[in-house]
């Protein structure tokens, strides 16, 4: 039975953790053993009954932080010793793939592994392991270290694209696993018949919310029993200001507010269009979660939003920061919607969790990716070969 360790970044699971999270029982039907980590060792209640959970520390999240991780080498490099697979689950965990090399740094980890009596001097030695990376974010900066991975993967080709540049490597593109039939859930709103346009996430800038609230009077103009609605929380406290902004100004434009929501894709059921004004977004898994229940989104024409929403097909993709545009795309999804369902159920069998676990079996493995079908005309996705695609 082949072992994997997945290492994570943080103990409360978000898109990246969730992710694998998602996979991991249909890889555990697949035969394989699953070991996962969190900075503490505190076992999220979302993790399967079969996943092992064990402490590996990464080091802080903040700025400046990357350096604590050395400290963790011996621990990460003893534990990885003990599985076929190690798979460092962003770029924070990065930071420890040196460690189980043959360089300065591991050799330096190895030394302190035998002065603190963990294992045997032969630990020196490299790991035989398999080692995959998986970037789920946008990056500027690509570490040359990285190369080092046996397998490389991204969420989307747009974040796929400089790592790919950078080491001259092949990337693999993922997508993040959707349920296409989610269980229903009770919305916090009474529905009343009408038209429901909807946020649905982390309350702070590059998410865009507040877009939307300021586009709400230019699409009553148009459609007048529009329900305008926000759902979601400053999860992560990353602007505080922006988040009393954004209440304010939803109360004033009679947009209805709602804390976070328990089971999101069941709740997109009861949405007409979502709205996903993001500046910023590696791939844009609500997008995807929405398109799987057949609801029409409107989003930024940024990053992994381009390759989730087919414009004027599955919805429609406008300038971010722009609500005027964002007003005319939810004009148009309302008045389309029901013309386009079946296109937008067609298009998230692409982020199925079949197709994405497939994925990243191959990058365990070492087997060639599937190809998922793209259906847009000329623009076939190969992944593991991202060099040369259209971003």
């Amino acid at each position: 039975m082949p072992s994997l360790l997945v290492v994570h970044a943080v103990d409360q699971p978000g898109g990246a953790e969730l992710a694998l999270l998602r996979a991991a029982p249909t890889l555990i039907d697949r035969g394989w053993r699953i070991t996962m980590t969190g900075p503490t060792g505190r076992r999220p209640a979302s993790a399967p009954e079969d996943v092992v959970w064990r402490q590996q520390a990464v080091g802080g999240l903040g700025r400046g932080q990357g350096a604590a991780a050395l400290l963790a080498y011996g621990a990460f490099r003893a534990l990885a010793a003990q599985h076929d697979v190690a798979y460092l689950n962003g770029t924070v965990p990065a930071r420890l793939l040196p460690a189980l090399g043959p360089g300065q740094v591991a050799g330096v980890a190895a030394r302190g592994l035998r002065l603190r009596g963990h294992v045997d001097a032969a630990i020196a030695s490299p790991p035989v392991v398999r080692t995959v990376l998986h970037v789920h974010d946008m990056v500027a900066r690509v570490p040359r270290f990285w190369g080092a991975a046996d397998a490389l993967l991204a969420d989307s080709r747009a974040c796929a694209a400089p790592v790919a540049a950078a080491l001259g490597r092949q990337v693999g593109v993922t997508g993040c696993p959707v349920d296409l039939d989610p269980a229903p859930v009770t919305p916090p709103w009474a529905p009343d018949g009408r038209p429901v346009v909807a946020f649905v996430g982390r309350i702070e800038p590059r998410k865009g919310p507040l877009d939307l609230v300021t586009a709400a009077e230019a699409v009553r103009v148009v459609v007048p029993d529009a329900r305008v609605v926000v759902v979601g929380d400053d999860t992560y406290d990353a602007d505080p200001r922006y988040a009393r902004i954004v209440d304010r100004r939803a109360d004033a434009a009679r947009v209805e507010r709602w804390p976070w929501q328990a089971g999101g894709p069941g709740l997109l059921r009861h949405v007409d269009v979502l709205v996903v004004p993001s500046d910023r977004e590696p791939f844009g898994t609500i997008a995807a979660e929405a398109l799987a229940v057949g609801v029409p989104v409107v989003a930024g024409a940024v990053d992994g939003l381009v390759e989730v929403v087919r414009d004027g097909v599955t919805g429609r993709l406008v300038p971010p920061h722009d609500p005027l545009a964002l007003a005319h795309g939810i004009i148009w999804a309302l008045q389309n919607g029901p013309l386009l369902r079946e296109d937008c159920l067609e298009a998230a069998r692409r982020w199925s969790l079949e197709a994405v676990t497939d994925r990243i079996e191959a990058a365990l493995t070492g087997a060639p990716a599937p190809v998922p079908a793209d259906p847009r005309p000329g623009d076939q996705v190969r992944h593991g070969a991202v060099g040369d695609e259209r971003a």
